[in-house]
């Protein structure tokens, strides 16, 4: 089995990590049953997030009895001390946990420090001083927030978008996590359900022995495959860095990564993480689901889109998202059409 250490806070785990974000779309005994057949294969670490509706508690229900034998982390998006420490408490409650062994700060659009005037930091100390959590993280998709992050010193681990469409910049991030000695745990490890080969997604990533990605799981199938890379891990190929470079030309520039910071903002009440990458999805992953009524319904909401760029400030990644948004819709009504093959 091949582990990972998250550098300085010496948690060594499973090179799997299960995301727990997409379990919010099934039951609780479902969910339930996915993270503990994830558990009795050797994956024993899984983060989650306050933000993501009813994860935590799925988490905290499929795990009581067992806490000590994983680690979770989890994330807190507060903006000030009071409510770090009403989302704290209610993580721990949903949880059924004491303590959590990693709370990140949630995709700020700075890096909290002591003294900034949110008493953000001091919260965090505090928390990790009272025992209810053992390390302190951050999670991020912007490179300038990551970076500081990295050179404060103030920060054990760095959650960050990290697949085999990674730009110099972003591998850049984890080779400085490595000096720092500062874990890197890779979200968004097939970006959002673009990448479809999962096998060159984890060989990619095992290329980097610092790097422990969490793999986002809501199907049995889904979660099979990575416990397959559990015993037989894939490994870098000639063919395998082909495909890659391939992958890295088609989706090069401009597309949205679904990472959802955009919403939900959107005044004209958009789907714009599923929207904006409408052409991209169609192609790379072929469904009957993405022709149906409902999906045309939300398409079609494009045309309520007003301008008004508070998806372009909110995007982390610079994206003219009204201008993509168009784009997409454009494409959609010409495949709907039968001008133009979803191919």
């Amino acid at each position: 089995m091949v582990t990972v250490t998250l550098g300085k806070t010496g948690i060594t785990v499973n090179k799997n990590g299960f995301g727990a974000l997409p379990i919010q779309r099934i039951s609780k005994e479902d969910a339930a049953y996915l993270l503990r057949k994830a558990y009795d294969s050797g994956v024993n670490f899984f983060d989650t997030a306050r933000a993501y509706s009813d994860s935590e508690e799925k988490v905290g229900y499929a795990f009581r009895g067992i806490r000590e034998k994983l680690y979770i982390s989890t994330k807190t998006a507060a903006q000030n001390a009071d409510d770090f420490w009403k989302d704290l408490h209610t993580s721990l409650t949903n949880l059924q946990t004491d303590y959590v062994d990693i709370l990140q700060f949630h995709n700020p659009a700075f890096c909290p420090r002591p003294g900034d005037g949110t008493g953000l930091y001091e919260a965090m100390i505090r928390a990790k001083e009272e025992g209810k959590i053992r390390h302190i993280g951050i999670t991020n998709h912007r490179l300038h927030v990551a970076q500081e992050a990295i050179e404060s010193g103030l920060y054990e681990t760095l959650q960050f978008p990290f697949c085999y469409l990674a730009t110099d910049k972003d591998i850049a991030i984890v080779k400085a996590c490595k000096e720092h000695d500062m874990g890197f745990i890779a979200m968004k490890a097939l970006s959002g359900g673009l990448i479809t080969n999962s096998a060159a997604a984890y060989a990619f990533e095992a290329q980097f022995d610092n790097v422990l990605p969490i793999w986002g799981v809501q199907r049995e199938t889904e979660l099979d495959e990575f416990l397959s890379y559990i015993e037989n891990p894939p490994v870098m190929t000639d063919e395998m860095a082909e495909f890659i470079k391939k992958e890295q030309t088609e989706l090069s520039g401009s597309f949205c990564r679904g990472c959802g910071y955009c919403m939900p903002t959107c005044p004209a009440h958009i789907q714009i993480n599923d929207c904006a990458r409408m052409s991209l999805m169609i192609r790379r992953a072929p469904s009957a689901n993405f022709l149906t009524p409902e999906t045309q319904a939300m398409m079609a909401k494009i045309e309520d889109c007003v301008h008004c760029g508070t998806c372009m400030e909110k995007c982390p990644y610079g994206l003219n998202t009204p201008e993509l948004l168009q784009e997409n819709y454009k494409d959609y009504k010409e495949i709907l059409a039968g001008n133009r093959k979803p191919v």
